[in-house]
């Protein structure tokens, strides 16, 4: 056979790589395109979250006892829609992305990050805010984040597991506007591997939806700059102390987590089961008397709360940290969509503050941001995450050393109550009902 002429192989050669160019260029303009929706959607979700909070707290302005009606009623509903209208959109949406990576049936991996999850997240999340639900909306916004990211890449289904990863960890950078904790949570939560060839997919869909939020909101600190410290001395012994304390906290409010999860064995479990409205009421009812025990403060993200008590701009409640995790822990056993970063958060702050006036030589700031860290991590049991996500949202780094002690001896102290982390466990359930196949997600309680 006679050869080619030199330039129509010349040819056919640069016709290749023009090719093979086109549909690298394709897949990292798809991979921005991603980023850019999950940047578009944090900011929708933070603004509809806000105005659901506001809104709660214009009905309670008319009468405090109007949440034992409203807030029973309200988590009645978001548990059916979520049951019945959006099914894979109950609690906080991390579960569901781990397992979507882990499943090795596109049609459950689908179900679990659709665009329609995706909106019903958005709607009934802010159900649960608007009738007082303690849940934040960081959770969520990592299960829409993927399924965005995940629907952008249809084209390209050999990257998805890739994609869902970037588009969670966007999703977390976004919410907080804080890059670096979006890295390492989808490194070190999401992923729990280290993967060479993703790693670019997620500083590209970071950048991209940071720089979007960044556009559309202005340039934040998620709770305004602090300045504390914590000087080498006597004061540094409330670092362990809180670090034992949270992780315990954190590791008790896991373990009540998964039960719920997996079901109450005998006769609650399968009463539950029956009636899962019923008993989303039933919860809801007790976040209402929660919030009448608090004044109210214990409602909603805890954002603003935990900002407060930081701040020093209000003093902490007695009861302000027991009663907001009884309220988190109700609201994330209901079934109702929901977040748990912003309330664990709220909880670490009350709970750092609360040992002020033992250590009064010991900075409000530096115990609180303590407290967070510690309690953040006995509930995730991503030790590096909470630390960074922390720090990153006060630009605090002279508090960077404590913070990093306190998120070991919590982590240890968390693994004393709940061997397994919160949202890893939760994957496998999911995985062990839907897809037995699949490999499980982590090693669970």
């Amino acid at each position: 056979m006679p050869r080619r002429p030199f330039y129509r192989r010349s040819m056919v050669r640069l016709r290749d790589a023009s090719a093979d160019a086109f549909a690298l260029w394709r897949r990292r303009l798809l991979f921005l395109l991603g980023g850019i929706c999950v940047g578009l959607a944090a900011v929708l979700m933070a603004k509809v979250a806000d105005a659901a909070q506001a809104g709660f707290k214009l009905v309670l302005a008319v009468s405090p006892w109007i949440a034992l009606v409203l807030t029973p009623l309200g988590f009645g509903l978001a548990a059916l829609l979520a049951l019945t209208i959006f099914p894979n959109s109950q609690g906080s949406g991390i579960p569901q992305v781990i397992a979507a990576r882990h499943t090795r049936d596109p049609g459950f991996r689908h179900a679990l990050i659709s665009l329609r999850v995706a909106f019903g997240k958005i709607v009934v999340m802010a159900l649960g805010l608007l009738c007082g639900a303690s849940a934040g909306r960081e959770g969520p916004t990592v299960q829409v984040g993927a399924a965005l990211m995940a629907a952008v890449g249809r084209l390209t289904p050999e990257r998805l597991p890739g994609l869902i990863l970037a588009g969670g960890a966007a999703g977390v950078a976004a919410a907080f506007n804080t890059p670096l904790a979006g890295i390492v949570f989808g490194i070190e939560e999401l992923g729990r591997t280290y993967e060479a060839r993703t790693t670019g997919l997620i500083v590209a869909a970071i950048v991209a939806a940071g720089l979007t939020s960044l556009w559309l909101v202005g340039n934040y600190t998620y709770f305004g700059t602090a300045r504390a410290t914590l000087a080498i001395g006597p004061g540094w012994i409330v670092v362990p102390l809180l670090g034992v304390l949270g992780g315990l906290g954190g590791g008790l409010f896991s373990r009540i987590v998964i039960l719920f999860g997996r079901g109450l064995p005998g006769r609650p479990g399968r009463l539950i089961a029956r009636r899962p409205v019923a008993f989303a009421m039933l919860c809801g009812l007790g976040v209402a008397l929660c919030g009448l025990a608090t004044g109210g403060a214990v409602y909603g993200t805890g954002y603003e709360e935990a900002r407060a008590i930081l701040h020093g701009d209000a003093a902490v409640q007695a009861g302000f940290a027991p009663m907001k995790f009884a309220a988190t822990v109700l609201s994330a056993i209901s079934g109702i969509p929901g977040g748990l970063f912003a309330p664990s958060l709220a909880v670490g702050a009350g709970l750092g503050a609360h040992w002020h006036a033992l250590f009064p030589e010991v900075s409000v700031g530096a115990l609180v941001l303590v407290g967070m860290v510690a309690y953040l991590t006995g509930v995730l049991q991503a030790p590096i995450t909470s630390f960074v996500i922390v720090t990153e949202m006060t630009q605090d780094h002279a508090m960077m050393i404590p913070l990093m002690v306190a998120a070991l001896v919590a982590d240890a102290a968390s693994k004393l109550v709940c061997r397994g982390g919160l949202y890893h466990a939760l994957a496998d359930i999911l995985l062990a009902r839907a897809d037995p196949a699949a490999p499980p997600a982590a090693r669970t309680a």
